[in-house]
Order: structure tokens, then sequence, then C-alpha cells
């Protein structure tokens, strides 16, 4: 450091004497009294661990993973192993990729930006809605996202958040954590057969009612074939329509902004990201009327000072660049990266090719279904109902049982009832398939 600051720590230039004048302010004599961590768990200064070689090092961390279950999964709800080309791991591991941080100098970041607008464009063209912003944590946190924009911008008194009773945990969960500290409730409404049952939703849907939400697909892999009545009724009473969905399903089923979506929310990492059972991409696209409430970043593009088409982040809503008074979203770091990934993917296939893989999610899956429902002791698909990408089965023998039997013949699906297990073949090569079809006869009787 210079002059008379001269901490350890240029990152933290305060000297002694600044120290204690904030210490005193506060009425701490350390900085450690500014902390109440437990002795328990309190770092000592020793990790414990014993010193090795890199060599040695490799050994031991290649020990450890090789006793992880070699599985092929069936799981899917939310985590989808579809195959990365090759290209996509080439471009976005370079280095003014990888280790890129948020695009603040445009002059410096144009390759990134663009890609990031290629995003954007992508998502703008697969919902109909005018506005994606450039990425989001994931489907959960776009879903509280959602919530939060339909609370500010309907002109409606309601309190009330519908969400299908058939719905991931964790999605509901930080769905509930983000309206904790507003006036919005979640509430619940009922499905039958696996879609959404109108009549009750009908029953649910008042004038208190700020957002209905809505899947297509749903967790269990049903095609919702009601999706213009849904954002009838939310139209009805002046409610918000969110609808989740995802880039590959979008290729093929209706488009939300055909069906009256007034907000699309979901996980775009089933392009450009293996199964990472938590990080993911979350997608947000909603109407033109709600720019400037808008969470997170949108990238735009304009014209520099000689004319040239030029790229730069247009809008940001969080706290940290606009007065608190007006921002909108806490959302800070987003999943710019990834979303580059999910555009070079999207990329790679084109329009033809993401059509093509959003029918192989129905076709396969129905094939599967079919196979399936020959075994003894299983009937599948549960729903009467048009699946993509994944479906439930039922089982005479108790679901844990098969899933577990299944497990040791090298193979993973979910329990998701006391005789009901899902299987998703996204990413499935067709001879996994063949074997999977083999096992289940095996411990299905």
């Amino acid at each position: 450091m210079h002059g008379s600051h001269t901490t350890g720590s240029p990152y933290a230039p305060h000297t002694a004497e600044d120290r204690t004048a904030m210490l005193e302010a506060v009425d701490a004599e350390t900085v450690e009294d500014l902390f109440d961590i437990p002795a328990a768990v309190r770092f000592d200064g020793q990790f414990d661990i014993d010193a090795r070689t890199e060599r040695e090092t490799r050994r031991l961390v290649r020990s450890v993973l090789g006793r992880n279950d070699d599985c092929t999964e069936l799981l899917g709800r939310g985590h989808y192993g579809y195959y990365i080309p090759s290209l996509v791991d080439h471009l976005a591991d370079r280095s003014e990729f990888l280790t890129s941080y948020t695009q603040y100098q445009p002059e410096i970041s144009q390759g990134f930006l663009q890609a990031l607008f290629e995003y954007q464009s992508l998502l703008v063209e697969l919902t109909g809605l005018e506005i994606a912003n450039c990425s989001i944590y994931d489907a959960a946190t776009a879903l509280g996202e959602a919530a939060t924009l339909a609370d500010r911008v309907r002109d409606t008194s309601g309190h009330r958040v519908l969400v299908p009773e058939l719905m991931r945990e964790e999605r509901k969960s930080t769905l509930a954590n983000y309206v904790a500290g507003t006036d919005l409730v979640v509430e619940a409404y009922p499905v039958d057969d696996g879609t959404v049952d109108l009549a009750g939703l009908d029953t649910a849907v008042d004038e208190d009612v700020v957002m209905v939400y809505a899947e297509n697909p749903t967790v269990r892999g049903t095609i919702e074939e009601q999706l213009e009545a849904i954002g009838d009724l939310a139209a009805d009473v002046d409610a918000f329509f969110a609808l989740g969905s995802d880039p590959i399903a979008l290729s093929l089923l209706e488009r939300p902004a055909d069906v009256g979506a007034d907000v699309v929310v979901g996980d775009a990492s089933v392009l450009g990201l293996p199964t990472s059972y938590g990080m993911g991409l979350g997608l947000f696209a909603t109407k033109e009327d709600y720019l400037r409430q808008v969470p997170g970043r949108l990238v735009g593009v304009s014209e520099d000072a000689t004319d040239r088409r030029a790229f730069t982040l247009t809008l940001q809503t969080r706290e940290q660049h606009i007065r608190r008074e007006r921002a909108t979203s806490n959302i800070c770091t987003n999943q710019a990266w990834v979303a580059l990934r999910t555009a070079i993917h999207a990329a790679v296939l084109g329009p033809s090719g993401m059509v093509d893989l959003a029918k192989r999610a129905v076709t396969r899956a129905e094939a599967l279904a079919e196979r399936v429902d020959d075994i003894v002791g299983v009937q599948a698909p549960v729903h009467d109902r048009r699946h993509f990408r994944e479906f439930v089965a039922h089982v005479d023998q108790p679901a844990s049982a098969v899933a577990a039997d299944l497990e040791r013949l090298g193979f993973a699906v979910h329990v998701v009832g006391d005789h009901e297990i899902q299987l998703c073949v996204a990413g499935v090569p067709d001879e996994e398939l063949d074997r999977f079809v083999e096992a289940l006869e095996e411990v299905a009787r």
C-alpha cells in the first residue's frame, strides 16, 4: 500500500486508527466481537488435512469418486441429461468467456454481449413475448421473481398466488421464501389426471388472485392442453398468467404468447449444461409493457460513435445499480456463462434440430411407455395424457423396493408414490432403454 495505509491487504485499506475508530463507534473492542461464532464450529487455525503430493491427491480423489454408483439415470423431474455437442465445450471454455466477469465494460466485451443478446433473442422467438433477460439463477428463482413482478404491476388488491398441487417442492419452497416479506400467500389448486383441473381452478380464482401459475410440460411429464382456458381465467380477474416451460419443450408446444401468458419462467439449461443436480439457468421472458420491471439484466444493441453496431448492458434493476426505492429485484450474479452455453447449443442444433429433439422427446417417451405397459405388474402411463420426455408408471410391487432393485441392476428412477415410479428418456441411449426394460421385467414380478 501507499502512504499511511499499511494494512496487510490492498482490498481492505484501513489503518489501525481507522479500525479503532470504527470499533469505538459500535462499542466493540475487537473485530471478533462483531461475530458470534459458537466455539464448536469456530476455525482454530488447523484443517487437520494431511499434506499430499499432487499425484497422491489425484489418486485419492479418483478412489473416492470411484465409489459412486455408475447408474443409467431415468430421473428427469427437472434434471435432463441431453447430449452436449463437443463444440459447446470448445467455444465456451475459451478464456475470454470462461474468465469473464459481468460485462460492465462493453468496449472489451462485445463478443460475450452479442452471445447473450442472441440468447435473449432465442427466448423471445420461442415464447412469442417481447422481452427476455440475459439469465437468472434457476427456474425456482424465476418463479419467485414472476410473483413479485405480478404484485408490482397488476391493478388489483389481490394477494393470492395460485400454483398446481403437483409441483416440485423445491420450487414451491423458493416461491414461499420469495413472498415471505410481502403480503402475498401461495395456495395450491387441484389437478386432474396429471393436468390442471379447470373446474377446480375456476373455483379457486377470484378478485383476490394476483397470479396463476401453470406448467407445460408438468412435473409428471404430461402436456397441458388447456393453457388458453387457464389464461382466460387469469385474465378475467386481471391476474398474471405465468407459464413454466423450457427451450426444448417450447420448440414444439404452444407458444406462451398465443395462449395469453404474461410471463414465462423455467430452466434453460436443458440445452448446453449436463445434469448438474442444483445448478441451473433460469429463463425469464415477459411482455414489453413490463420492461422496466424485469429482474436481472438486459443486453441491448445500439451504435457506437462510429455508427457501428454495439452491444451493451441496457437495463439493470437490482439494488446495487439504482436507487433502492426504484429497484425491483436483489438478483445479483446471473448465469451468463451458462446462458452462453445454451445459446451455443441452440445454434448448433438450429431450428430444425430443436424441433427434432422435441419431437423425439414425445415419441421416445410414448414408445417406452408402451413397452413398459406390456410388463406384468406394471401399468404405464398412469395419466391418460400426451407426455413429453417422461411419464409416471404404476407398479404392483412397492415402488421403493422396485427402485432399489433397479438401482442394484444399474438404473436410477424416481419414486413418486407408494406404487409409482417416474421414468425419463432424455439423454438415455436406445440400447440403455432396452436394458432397462429387461431389468424392469425382472424386478416387477
